[in-house]
């Protein structure tokens, strides 16, 4: 029998297993494609099928989704295609080559969804001839002008065209699934020029891959089927999932970026550089012309939670003034949870515009796509004050909220 230990003993030990504070323990969450592998991917046995993936498409022990579904009894894997960024999930490139793969003895093609324009975003109907199933499992982050569930939602369609079953191997939602930010996208006819704007939900949608897919196939009419996640919860930021992070994109190298992209990436459509080629993509804003001073007083005012805004130079090595030196604003996370990505945008453009309004440029057919509608353009160009502006991007949040629940799986 074992001996108990000493009350102090006990004690120390109680502390050290002790989640750290501020933080909750790590789950075991079981993505889509580890369900399907303890499933023996029985709904895909005697199936020619298709898998759209990148980097980001593993199981909880690292094993990628080619190697797990390329080998799986009963499965054939008959075609690869990849989304933005490439099947090695580092390209930069606006035009991606299709390839091949050389898979237990044969060539398998590789399809590239991103070889050119939104026509070259969709699956051709020859590259669908043949196959059964059609197999989504890319790691999103949360922003609707992410491009991979543009990529998925495209895709489904030309599915549902083909006849050919879809499948959405789910994932988390790295950036929680409650918090719920941003104008909804207003204009529908976007998505037939950009994958930035393409499902009319708000910038921070707070939905996995699946429950998008669930709410997108209500006018499709695809052969959906979303395999599900085991253990995840809408409160969960990616790291307390217990999996392992693998960037899914060269520019969102860790959690920190992603948590403030859905506000950061809107300064794309603009002249502020948004920390590419810096150590701290997305988190950090700058340019040659920025008074960065003024600005990081401004926003250390401003009542905004979980956040911390530094001054700090950079000379980007690439994008945006790649070579150039840029006085800029450094972004800390200090409380995530707290943190609202979107209102950290809105003080820091409204800070530009109000000390530099004839050095910030907006291209405003960009900001549409990322904002998701022209009443931005109309409130700038007006001189509403920010009171306005923030009543816009809050508006729409609560009646998303409410539209999007027939379509969630996750409590």
């Amino acid at each position: 029998m074992a001996r108990p230990l000493p009350l102090l003993a006990a004690a120390a030990f109680a502390l050290a297993c002790a989640p750290a504070a501020g933080r909750r323990p790590v789950a075991r969450v079981r993505t889509g494609l580890d369900v399907l592998e303890a499933e023996g991917f029985a709904p895909l046995r005697g199936k020619r099928v298709g898998l759209i993936t990148n980097p980001t498409g593993r199981d909880a022990s690292g094993r990628s989704a080619v190697e797990r579904l390329g080998s799986a009894p009963g499965v054939t894997l008959a075609a690869l295609f990849s989304p933005e960024h490439g099947f090695t999930g580092v390209s930069e490139e606006a035009r991606i080559s299709s390839s091949s793969l050389s898979l237990g003895g044969r060539v398998v093609p590789i399809y590239s969804l991103y070889s050119g324009g939104i026509a070259g975003m969709r699956p051709k109907p020859e590259q669908l001839a043949g196959l059964d199933a059609l197999v989504f499992d890319v790691q999103d982050i949360g922003a609707r002008f992410y491009t991979y569930l543009a990529t998925m939602g495209m895709a489904m369609e030309e599915a549902a065209k083909a006849g050919v079953e879809f499948y959405v191997l789910d994932r988390p939602n790295p950036i929680n699934g409650v918090t719920v930010e941003g104008p909804v996208l207003d204009d529908l006819s976007l998505r037939l020029v950009t994958p930035t704007a393409y499902f009319a939900v708000p910038i921070r949608h707070g939905m996995t891959a699946g429950e998008i897919a669930r709410l997108h196939n209500a006018d499709v009419g695809a052969k959906l089927t979303v395999v599900a996640m085991k253990g995840w919860k809408r409160e969960m930021w990616y790291d307390d999932t217990g999996l392992p992070w693998t960037p899914p994109s060269p520019n969102i190298p860790d959690l920190d970026a992603a948590t403030l992209y859905p506000g950061i990436g809107i300064f794309e459509a603009s002249n502020v550089a948004v920390g590419r080629g810096t150590p701290l993509p997305f988190r950090w804003i700058g340019a040659p012309w920025l008074d960065a001073s003024a600005v990081t007083a401004d926003a250390r005012k401003a009542p905004l939670a979980g956040i911390r805004f530094d001054e700090q130079d950079y000379t980007p090595t690439k994008s945006l003034y790649a070579g150039t030196l840029c006085h800029g604003v450094r972004m800390t996370i200090t409380d995530r949870d707290a943190l609202r990505p979107v209102a950290v945008f809105r003080a820091l453009e409204d800070s530009i515009r109000r000390h530099q309004p004839k050095d910030l440029v907006w291209r405003w057919d960009e900001a549409k796509r990322m904002v998701g509608t022209d009443r931005f353009r109309q409130l700038v160009e007006s001189g509403a004050d920010a009171a306005a502006i923030e009543k816009l991007f809050d508006g729409d949040a609560a009646a998303f909220k409410k539209k999007r629940e027939p379509f969630l799986l996750y409590p």
